[in-house]
């Protein structure tokens, strides 16, 4: 061990200028001044950014993917399986399921007004789908700690009376939120 750095006095943690500095306000003053009825509330919040995203999403609008709900931290699509949408085995291909279903993930992780785009995700295929299959992608939050965030996704038939059945895959997404508002 060096010598000198033994003999060397512990630097404090905090210098005097910082503790000189008065706290900072947690609301500023921008905020406090907006009127109540322009402070959205967590549901809002969690609209208006589905409704943002899918307005944009090509992708969705191509498969016929359709908002059923938003909440925070979740929401539903569905889609109807077209005879555009299967495979050689005349099922409903994988990647559209899995794109079903990261569409229900981007509304979940995405619900709170801040862009957080997808980390990765894993899919396991329970069962086919078939065309004329209406399906149900229903994301949840798992957890969320600093910007990541985990989000379990259920894709299932839905049966004639809407009410999801079976499930025909499962996703799990992983987020990670970049810090940009996606509205103001």
């Amino acid at each position: 061990m060096n010598a000198d750095f033994a003999r060397r006095p512990a630097e404090p943690i905090l210098n005097a200028d910082f503790a000189r500095r008065p706290a900072e306000p947690i609301l500023n003053a921008d905020f406090a001044r907006r009127p109540a009825e322009a402070i959205l509330n967590a549901d809002e919040i969690a609209r208006r950014s589905a409704e943002l995203m899918l307005g944009a999403d090509q992708a969705a609008k191509l498969l016929g993917i359709v908002l059923r709900s938003v909440r925070p931290g979740g929401g539903e699509v569905t889609m109807v399986v077209r005879p555009d949408m299967v495979n050689g085995w005349d099922t409903c291909h994988g990647g559209v399921i899995a794109t079903l279903a990261d569409t229900a993930f981007a509304i979940a992780c995405n619900s709170y007004g801040v862009l957080a785009p997808a980390a990765g995700f894993d899919i396991t295929f329970l069962e086919p789908g078939r065309v004329g299959d209406h399906l149900l992608a229903r994301a949840d939050e798992r957890a969320v700690k600093g910007r990541t965030g985990l989000y379990d996704v259920t894709v299932s038939r839905l049966r004639p009376e809407g009410t999801p059945g079976e499930p025909i895959a499962e996703f799990r997404g992983r987020s990670r939120t970049v810090g940009r508002p996606l509205f103001d």
